[in-house]
């Protein structure tokens, strides 16, 4: 009989020590431009939706963060001059959320990122993919789930 309750036995634990190792990866990486992980995440998905701005809300969702903790980043964000927030025109309950020219600009200064993390991995292209399809899915299934 095999005993599951051992540490390296458990999936929780691979994925919570491999975050954290590239965490520690990202963070000189991002030192370098003021950037905090999570801001990075939050300028990914601008420099993704560059042609139009979406709200606080939509960003929340696609980072899967609450406004509590999203909100903070933003001004963070708007206060080194890389975005700014406005009401909707259309609708003045939701905030929009735009790039400025220098948060545009960042992007382009920042195009070696995933190289550079990638080549601390160790791992292949190949690798890498699988390995992001397959965290992808585990994360939708759990997501999914929840909501049933």
């Amino acid at each position: 009989m095999t005993d599951d309750l051992v540490l390296r036995r458990q999936v929780c634990f691979a994925l919570y020590a491999a975050s954290r190792a590239l965490t520690d990866v990202y963070r000189p990486i991002l030192d370098e431009f003021g950037l905090t992980y999570p801001q990075y995440l939050v300028l990914l998905v601008l420099w993704e939706r560059d042609d139009d701005a979406p709200t606080v809300s939509e960003l929340g969702t696609a980072l899967r963060l609450d406004s509590g903790t999203l909100s903070p980043l933003l001004k963070r964000l708007e206060a080194a001059g890389l975005l700014v927030r406005s009401r909707s025109a259309r609708d003045e309950r939701r905030v929009e959320v735009r790039l400025t020219g220098d948060g545009g600009a960042l992007r382009e200064r920042m195009g070696d990122v995933p190289l550079r993390v990638a080549l601390a991995t160790g791992l292949g292209e190949a690798e890498l993919v699988a390995l992001r399809d397959t965290l992808t899915r585990v994360t939708e299934t759990i997501h999914r789930q929840k909501e049933q």
